[in-house]
């Protein structure tokens, strides 16, 4: 009996320390896949706009917001009108890593996801380059990638490696770009290629074609400049 007690209570003891040593978004309810939840989040999106005559359930931003970031989900209008009785699990909102965002929010809005893993990266290459400019009066450019563009002087900022962002869509590993002004992008050059071989499209040269991941995928090609297709090939929109 002593026994059992023991082992009773060894086991509560384990389960608890489980949910206390793993982060919320490690937890079981973080990991359900993401079309599934973005299969809930869209039909409450469609309930929510034939409830209010075709309004979006998304936060207000400034018009000069990147396309890709500009159209966050805002979970307490669903809430509010009924359209969803719990926010998704792998949602930032809840814990999660992923936030909700809307594309083609006036013709055909689809719910797609911003993989925050990517906002943390780079966020942290740009407190080095900051820290990198109060003592010196250029951002760390490194060799011109494009028209304005370069590459980041990893020397300079004391790193070993070029730096780089973690692909949501692959296991690749996506360079970082950065302007004259010294803002940082995300380069999905590698995972556009792979997208022109793999998707129907008929995009022309000036046509931005990012919206093939967008649109293909669940995830949305943020921190990103505009790209066009050149000889078959992704190119940045100002080459």
């Amino acid at each position: 009996m002593k026994h059992t007690y023991k082992f009773v209570v060894l086991a509560l003891v384990l389960f608890i320390l489980s949910g206390c040593l793993y982060p919320s978004s490690q937890l079981e309810k973080n990991q359900i896949p993401n079309q599934a939840q973005l299969d809930m989040v869209q039909s409450a999106v469609d309930d929510y706009r034939e409830r209010t005559n075709g309004l979006l359930p998304i936060r207000t931003k400034s018009n000069d917001t990147p396309i890709f970031e500009k159209y966050i989900v805002d979970f307490n209008l669903l809430k509010e009108q009924g359209t969803l009785a719990e926010v998704p699990g792998n949602a930032y909102e809840n814990g999660g890593i992923y936030q909700y965002a809307i594309i083609n929010p006036e013709t055909n809005p689809e719910v797609k996801l911003i993989d925050l893993r990517t906002t943390e990266g780079l966020r942290g290459i740009n407190v080095k380059i900051n820290l990198y400019r109060d003592k010196n009066l250029y951002p760390p450019f490194g060799e011109v990638v494009g028209n304005g563009l370069y590459t980041i002087d990893y020397e300079k900022l004391g790193l070993e490696h070029a730096p780089t962002i973690n692909s949501p869509y692959s296991d690749a590993v996506l360079p970082i770009v950065m302007d004259s002004n010294g803002t940082t992008f995300i380069d999905y050059r590698i995972e556009l290629n792979n997208a022109l071989k793999e998707y129907d499209h008929s995009y022309q040269e000036g046509e931005d074609i990012r919206f093939l991941l967008a649109e293909n995928t669940p995830f949305l090609p943020v921190y990103s400049l505009p790209y066009t297709i050149k000889d078959e090939e992704p190119v940045f929109m100002t080459e």
